[in-house]
């Protein structure tokens, strides 16, 4: 947003203050200002010029050879602008003047001198005008300077859009005129409005058929409007601004949207009877006033003549009603409308205006009266021949309550640690336009409705004011004295800190995070849809968005495929919240999940199959010193495979599921690598009571390893197998590993290690040879053999 000093000393008076500097503390105290920009230093020696001669130039079909009488005398110029004529009186720049970086010396064009330059507004860079030369009143007298008639010397920062979220109320200037007051103390004065003189019974037939979509509404009709020309004061403040003047009526509806932040629309009075103001019953097509056919909801709010369509609600009216050069009469529209619902149409069109910018920050609806009362008053002041034909008609739907906040000096001084005095206090809220009421220290401040709308609303609010008036850079600097004291952990938040350090110190994962909604376009890409779930409020049912996940895989496997790209082989890894439907209290289920996925493009299925669930059996074992087991089970969701899926139990209790992906899935993702998921119930992890760690010494004796090579039959899962040592309670014997796994021809084996130790001396081989002399016949038991 870009703002004029000029315009901010409509409204305080700044004479003696140090302009740069101030807008340094806007900086600090308000906004952020991202530059600024001085206006009409580079023009020099620009005087009212008047055209006392005119004759084609002899040698050219288009120039034309001037006399102007510039005050001092008359120069002989070369003028080529086609409007240039006798009588008239324009901007002319003598040599030694300066236009733009342009220094005006004496030249002769096709046999002619020339000794100084009519200009346009474009030239002198008060305007985008380049049809002609600027034509002057030409009442002022010849000579006079040309920035004594016209703004053109002005300072124009400006502000980042970002930093006034929060602030509607500095979407215009006399907003911004209010802080500048309160920087420097000065009082602010009085907006100049005017009241309609109209003393009949008339009013604007204005009918609110969607009450939820509009806070208040006010319109006046006006007639006998002669002029069409905006005064170059407001074009050179409106271009300055960033805007382009256009007629009298447009620029006066957007000079009032950046003074006060209050768009306004004016209709053709020809073609409007009655507004009404709804959303239309079906999807309709309707042409913005660019020319442009947009797509209209059932849920865009709309301005109608009746049954007519003749404009979008905040956002840009309708080619049919806008103003022309020959409009006499207008109905105007000064409305306060529902920010959501503006943002969400506008986004929708991908129609963005400087209204529903302003919109959209939630406005004050206590605005749209004194804009229709500016608008008269600048309109009587352009043309004193306009009438207003009908009384002000305001209907004001809804009202934001009232504020106070109470609040004493002792709470402002605790929160700043400074000494603020109490008159202090009272003489910036009230600068700031809060309506004070004071006790000794005691406070209570009235919010403005200005401020009332979504910004200031408690005691930390008001002291917020009070500081950033006083000065942040005014605050001594003081180190303060704190205990610090260690965060209190929980038995959850230990165990999901120790399940990231395996992951990522042990097995060189990447923690990534995710948001809690599916994303319908990512899952297309797989071949996946979201599944039904609970969804956002005011999720866009049309898209599918808003649906929150079921599962972390399908916020996961998007994320696979957008890296996949990153290394041949990763694993991602996030814990967050998944949803499986409501409460009887009708809140979200909430689940806490733990959720891996390992992607290769050099491994095998296989291979990446067993990393995982060795970092599963690595996660129970060291958060509950238990061993993990496996089922298998029905797939649950569309990308788990139908025979590589399995339940993970700890102590015999569900607690997540490791699976590959159904091929079609994995295909989509890339043809040649491999995923391998896990998910874990954090919840159901958390309730498994970890086992007591038994220490034993180690012994000095060496161990002894054994290896079989064993043939599985289908069906035998390794839990039986386990059992064939395990049952047997071998004191000596150590550990057992699974060394290497093979699968060829319906044939399943397995190489599994064995490893021997005594604490108090070394094992025989008879002694390691008769134990599994043991351990093979319990195999053989389960038709379990050694391999050939």
């Amino acid at each position: 947003m870009y703002v004029s000093m000029n315009w901010i000393k409509d409204f305080v008076d700044l004479d003696g203050e140090d302009i740069e500097q101030l807008i340094q503390r806007f900086t600090l105290s308000t906004a952020e200002v991202e530059g600024i920009e001085f206006k009409g230093r580079n023009v020099k020696d620009v005087v009212v010029g008047e055209i006392v001669s005119c004759e084609d130039h002899p040698d050219s079909d288009h120039l034309h050879v001037l006399k102007v009488d510039a005050g001092d005398q008359v120069y002989d110029v070369v003028c080529g602008a086609p409007n240039a004529r006798l009588g008239i009186k324009t901007a002319f720049v003598k040599v030694g003047g300066q236009v733009g970086d342009m220094k005006i010396k004496a030249a002769k064009l096709r046999g002619v001198e020339s000794f100084g330059m009519c200009c346009s507004a474009k030239e002198l860079g008060i305007s985008d005008d380049h049809s002609g030369i600027m034509e002057i009143d030409p009442s002022y007298a010849n000579g006079t300077d040309l920035k004594t008639i016209y703004p053109v010397d002005d300072v124009i920062f400006e502000v980042d859009n970002k930093s006034l979220t929060n602030r509607p109320d500095l979407w215009g200037h006399y907003g911004m005129a209010r802080e500048f007051a309160a920087l420097t103390g000065k009082t602010l004065k009085e907006l100049p409005v005017k009241e309609s003189d109209y003393t009949g019974d008339a009013e604007v037939p204005v009918e609110i058929r969607n009450k939820d979509l509009v806070f208040r509404y006010s319109s006046v009709r006006i007639e006998n409007i002669t002029k069409n020309v905006s005064p170059v004061e407001m074009q050179v403040r409106l271009y300055y601004c960033g805007m382009r003047a256009i007629n009298l009526l447009a620029d006066i509806t957007n000079y009032i949207m950046l003074e006060l932040g209050q768009p306004m629309h004016a209709f053709n009075g020809d073609k409007m009877s009655k507004i009404v103001v709804d959303t239309p019953k079906e999807d309709m097509k309707f042409t913005t006033l660019d020319g442009q056919e947009r797509d209209i909801t059932t849920d865009t709010l709309m301005i109608w003549d009746g049954d007519v369509p003749t404009g979008i609600a905040g956002i840009m009216g309708g080619l049919d009603s806008e103003i022309v050069d020959d409009t006499h009469s207008v109905m105007l529209e000064s409305a306060n409308f529902d920010g959501v619902s503006i943002r969400k149409s506008a986004s929708r069109m991908g129609l963005r205006t400087d209204a529903s910018a302003r919109y959209e920050k939630t406005l004050d609806p206590e605005m749209t009266m004194t804009a229709v009362k500016r608008f008269i008053r600048l309109l009587f002041d352009a043309d004193p021949g306009m009438k207003c034909t009908t009384n002000i008609t305001d209907i004001y739907v809804k009202k934001y309550p009232e504020l106070t906040v109470s609040f004493d000096k002792k709470f402002i001084d605790r929160y700043t640690g400074i000494d603020i005095s109490s008159d202090q206090i009272e003489k910036t809220l009230t600068n700031l336009g809060f309506a004070i009421t004071r006790n000794g220290d005691d406070f209570k401040a009235g919010i403005p409705s200005w401020r009332a709308t979504k910004d200031v609303s408690m005691k930390a609010d008001i002291v917020e004011e009070i500081t950033r008036i006083y000065g942040y850079d005014n605050f001594e600097i003081k180190t303060t004295l704190s205990p610090i004291i260690p965060a209190k952990t929980t038995v959850r938040r230990s165990e999901e800190d120790r399940i990231k350090d395996l992951l990522v110190k042990t097995y060189k994962c990447h923690e990534i995070h995710t948001r809690v909604w599916c994303d319908p376009d990512a899952m297309k890409d797989l071949g996946l849809t979201p599944e039904d779930n609970v969804k956002l409020l005011q999720a866009s049912e049309e898209k599918g968005t808003g649906i929150l996940r079921t599962s972390m895989m399908e916020c996961l496997l998007p994320a696979v495929k957008q890296n996949m790209n990153f290394a041949t082989e990763y694993g991602i890894f996030e814990i967050g919240r998944t949803f499986k439907g409501t409460k009887e209290d009708g809140t979200a289920d909430e689940h806490r999940n733990m959720a891996l996925c390992l992607y290769s493009k050099d491994r095998s299925e296989k291979t990446l199959y067993v990393e995982a669930v060795q970092i599963v059996n690595a996660i129970v074992s060291q958060l509950k010193h238990k061993k993990a087991a496996y089922a298998k089970t029905e797939c649950s969701h569309a990308w788990q495979h139908p025979k590589n899926t399995a339940n993970i139990l700890a102590d015999g209790k569900v607690i997540g599921v490791l699976n590959t992906l159904y091929p079609s899935v994995r295909t989509k993702i890339a043809k040649n690598a491999y995923v391998v998921c896990i998910e874990i119930d954090m919840d159901a992890l958390l309730e498994v009571p970890a086992a007591e760690l038994e220490y034993a010494q180690p012994s000095i004796y060496p161990t002894v390893d054994y290896d079989l090579s064993l043939v599985i039959p289908e069906g035998i899962r390794f839990e039986s197998i386990e059992k064939c040592w395990n049952d047997l309670k071998i004191k000596e014997l150590n550990k057992v590993s699974v060394i290497d796994m093979y699968e060829a021809l319906d044939i399943k084996s397995i190489a599994v290690r064995f490893s021997f130790v005594a604490p108090d001396r070394t094992l025989t081989g008879e002694e390691v040879q008769g134990n599994m002399d043991r351990i093979i016949e319990n195999l053989s038991k389960l038709n379990v053999n050694l391999k050939a």
